[in-house]
């Protein structure tokens, strides 16, 4: 650990220094030892370590590319369809075939997620991603683009599990959400940066390049996770089912996790529902130029990107539940006034997309940060693994329910629009009341009365 401070009873310092400790090995480890609390205050007065700061910046980045590559696909598909000679419908099923895809793996790998150091098994999987976004970058044809789109599905579709499950065994829950809000901060960046950055590669060379950079991208980052990033193992040393499907049974049929399960499919079902149209939406309903799109994308991505670490703070210093319930508030309100606009003034279809926003950031980074404190250590990566896999399932689903209730008029704009609008508010109270259940779970095993 040369060049990095070591604090006693820091997160990283136990993680690391515990198989010397002189403890025996029978020892139960709970959550407290995989990550030990650090002192309130002296955390508040002197922030992260530089390893710390370092692991945040590292998996936001990994992150960063794994969003790029599933949002990327959307804008470039008035480029790929003619290049490839395909129709709509042939471009949606390489589109769905990452979701689904990643939804079977993530149920594939739960079983064993928690019986390989966390580092390698990150790795493992982001080489596989790269590999499928290689695939993506040299394809000539449509089959060998849906073969990329099902590789990278298969492999990247469990990277933010493991991220998750990482930043559970190194960041004790009081910290999680500052993490978290950090974490995030990869899916405004992939506005921001990303996506232009994407249609201008396209625009200038061809869509083949957009893939090579992500490529570069990752391969960047898969040097610097081998190179800087300790081993994340400690959760080996905790009792393990020796048969993995024992163990995803175990952790599929254990109760308490069922409600996080639920909550988990109602947030996903409820955001995927007005993603896929909120483009067409927004030009044909709202009456603004297609021009000023890449616009809305952008203000509303710096907002986000000012936003996550915000509500990730407030998550820690007022509690992750009260903090959802705040993003709740906004969200349904935003959405109920968002699916009933007419033409509107980009001024104020922009005003709109941020406040939206600012609800899903409250509702998600606390969401995060509070389950992560559901599962139990041995059983945190199979627990991630399924609620990814549930994740991309539920906003599939919610994606065709969505595509079942609204109707195209002959010029363009959308119809029943605002019973999406109603839907998605029933889901967002229902998660609201399943995650009062999901804190006050925490809280009576935490012995605290707010999470």
């Amino acid at each position: 650990m040369r060049g990095r401070e070591i604090v006693p009873g820091h997160p990283i310092c136990c993680q690391f220094l515990a198989p010397f400790s002189p403890l025996p090995r029978t020892r139960a480890m709970t959550e407290q030892t995989l990550a030990a609390p650090i002192d309130d205050q002296q955390e508040r007065q002197h922030g992260f370590s530089r390893y710390q700061s370092l692991l945040i910046a590292l998996l936001a980045f990994t992150q960063f590319t794994i969003i790029l590559d599933f949002i990327i696909m959307s804008p470039l598909g008035a480029i790929l369809m003619p290049s490839l000679n395909i129709t709509a419908g042939q471009f949606g099923v390489a589109v769905s075939a990452y979701a689904f895809s990643a939804g079977i793996s993530g149920i594939l790998a739960a079983g064993f997620a928690d019986r390989f150091d966390r580092k390698r098994l990150l790795l493992f999987f982001y080489v596989g991603f790269t590999l499928g976004t290689v695939l993506c970058a040299v394809a000539q044809s449509y089959d060998v683009l849906l073969l990329g789109r099902i590789v990278t599905g298969l492999f990247g579709g469990v990277i933010g599990s493991v991220v998750l499950a990482i930043i559970t065994d190194l960041f004790p829950l009081h910290l999680r959400g500052r993490v978290m809000g950090f974490v995030q901060t990869a899916f405004a960046a992939s506005q921001v940066l990303g996506i232009p950055a994407g249609l201008f590669l396209a625009n200038h060379w061809n869509w083949h390049v957009c893939f090579a950079a992500i490529v570069g991208l990752s391969i960047a980052a898969i040097a610097l996770i081998a190179f800087a990033m300790e081993p994340v193992n400690a959760h080996l040393r905790l009792k393990q089912d020796k048969n993995p499907f024992h163990h995803l049974i175990a952790t599929i049929g254990q109760p308490r996790y069922t409600l996080a399960f639920a909550v988990t499919m109602l947030l996903a079902t409820g955001g995927f529902m007005l993603m896929p149209f909120s483009s067409a939406f927004t030009v044909h309903n709202l009456g603004i130029d297609i021009l000023h799109l890449p616009t809305i994308y952008l203000v509303s991505g710096l907002f986000s990107i000012v936003t996550g670490p915000l509500v990730g703070r407030a998550s820690d210093a007022f509690g992750k539940y009260p903090t959802f319930v705040f993003g709740s508030v906004v969200s349904v309100i935003m959405v109920l006034i968002y699916t009933h606009l007419g033409h509107v003034s980009l001024t104020t279809a922009i005003l709109v997309n941020v406040l939206m926003f600012v609800g899903i950031f409250s509702r998600m980074i606390p969401s995060q940060a509070l389950m992560s404190a559901i599962p139990d250590a041995s059983q945190r990566g199979s627990f991630n693994a399924v609620s990814a896999s549930l994740q991309q399932f539920s906003g599939g689903l919610g994606s065709m329910l969505a595509a079942a209730i609204i109707a195209q008029d002959p010029d363009g704009s959308l119809i029943h629009f605002d019973r999406l609008g109603y839907v998605v508010v029933t889901t967002s109270i229902l998660s609201l009341i399943a995650m009062y259940f999901v804190q006050k779970s925490v809280a009576n095993r935490a012995g605290r009365r707010v999470v």
